[in-house]
């Protein structure tokens, strides 16, 4: 018998939790023990909590993984997002002797910071002795410059709109018609507000996630307008008739129809724009590029191609970009976010102007760590409420879980979690408190 979660998390494939099987044939751990030799390959971020739990943590049935400590030859293969959480990862200090870095630095003292409750500039000799960190100390001779330096550090991340880039051309890419917003609301609102020349690149379509009771509402919308305005011909009908049989007739997991899914695009590029225009952009500037390798009309997508990247450079070159915002949280649920990544890095690779600077962004499944941002971008209020209005215009991925998984939150909920939650990790290092926060990481361009 499957429990909930496990049904949960497999209801993205079957398109829909109702539709998943509440029982399924399965391989038990003790047959799996008895290989001669075991392989756990597992990747992404998302993985990283329950992979912590079976390389480190005790022999438990909840979490069947953890059986394989006991095997003599079994290995874990491991990407870095995946293995994150391991102690030899996230406090290598604690094993070891380690070769430090400034990075390693401001890591280890905002993990310090953390298991002791104190504040950066608070913390002293005997925190960091105590916590496996005397070699950090001895580098610096005693607690105050080392804290004075990261918390310095850290408070030069922070970019209200001041302190942020104006007039400058900048193009924000989205996997989705949402990531957009979903990720990067706050700080889009603030380039813009600075004048910036911002175009919003939509990768994909997205039409996958829009629910059959959403085009129904659509063409009962048309044929209502049709009437009304005196448009209803016979063609009309007809067209409206074929497009409710395919509706009718289709089987969870069938491909739709070709005018459905363009329908469905449709519905989610008129999200998209609208959106924009409740942070005071302009139609104009959302350019839908529509990446073949998406068209598939199935979770499952066809591998990145030449045609995903001669579209994507296409871009480059006709905008010039000094900045551009890339969706770098890897743990989306299909790949998509990954897959759009490669196309933009192939791009890249060809294209003859200036290299741009990068600015990563994570969206509903991850967000960078103060240690890891490399920009803090301070919301108000107001702001994110601005932010989660125009996540409210993408309405065919509200009031249900877009997304079928272990989190049943929708996405503004998520959002306006984590960006809370950010500010307020910031606040607890003893930096100035915000009520909401974006962070972002740059790579490229001059500072970098």
């Amino acid at each position: 018998m499957l429990d909930t979660i496990t049904r949960r998390a497999a209801a993205a494939d079957f398109f829909g939790i109702e539709n998943v099987p509440t029982e399924a044939i399965t391989m038990g751990v003790g047959t799996i023990l008895e290989a001669r030799e075991i392989a756990l390959v597992s990747t992404g971020e998302h993985k990283a909590g329950i992979v912590r739990l079976a390389v480190e943590g005790e022999v438990d049935h909840a979490v069947p993984a953890t059986y394989l400590q006991r095997h003599p030859r079994a290995a874990a293969w491991l990407d870095a997002a995946s293995a994150a959480e391991l102690t030899r990862h996230r406090t290598p200090w604690v094993l070891r002797e380690i070769e430090w870095t400034p990075a390693l630095e401001i890591q280890a003292v905002v993990w310090l910071s953390g298991v002791t409750g104190k504040s950066m500039l608070k913390l002293d000799d005997i925190d960091y002795r105590d916590h496996h960190l005397s070699g950090l100390l001895a580098r610096h001779g005693s607690a105050a410059p080392l804290n004075g330096s990261v918390f310095n550090s850290i408070s030069s991340r922070i970019r209200g709109r001041s302190r942020l880039p104006a007039g400058k051309r900048v193009i924000v890419f989205s996997p989705h018609p949402d990531d957009d917003v979903i990720s990067a609301g706050g700080v889009m609102n603030k380039l813009f507000r600075n004048g910036n020349d911002i175009v919003v690149a939509y990768q994909t379509s997205g039409n996958i996630a829009v629910f059959d009771h959403e085009v129904r509402r659509y063409l009962d919308f048309v044929r209502r307008t049709a009437a009304d305005f005196g448009f209803d011909d016979g063609r009309l009908a007809h067209w409206l008739e074929r497009i409710e049989h395919s509706l009718a007739t289709r089987v969870a997991g069938q491909v739709d129809h070709e005018d459905v899914l363009r329908l469905k695009r449709w519905i989610r590029e008129s999200e998209a724009v609208s959106a924009l225009q409740a942070l005071g952009m302009q139609p104009a500037q959302a350019r839908f590029l529509n990446l073949p390798f998406y068209r598939t009309g199935q979770v499952r997508k066809d591998p990145i191609g030449e045609r995903d990247v001669e579209i994507t450079l296409a871009l480059l070159a006709e905008i010039a970009p000094e900045i551009i915002l890339v969706a770098g949280d890897l743990s989306d649920p299909h790949g998509t976010h990954r897959m759009c990544k490669e196309a933009i890095d192939l791009a890249l690779e060809r294209y003859k102007g200036a290299a741009p600077e990068t600015w990563y962004y994570r969206g509903a499944w991850q967000e960078w760590s103060p240690a890891e941002a490399d920009l803090l971008i301070p919301m108000s209020e107001e702001e994110l409420r601005l932010k989660i209005n125009a996540i409210f215009k993408h309405q065919t991925q509200k009031d249900r879980a877009p997304f079928p998984g272990v989190d049943e939150r929708e996405f503004w909920q998520r959002v306006e979690e984590r960006n809370k939650s950010t500010a307020h990790v910031v606040d607890r290092l003893g930096l100035p408190e915000y009520f909401a926060m974006e962070a972002l990481v740059v790579r490229g361009g001059a500072s970098a």
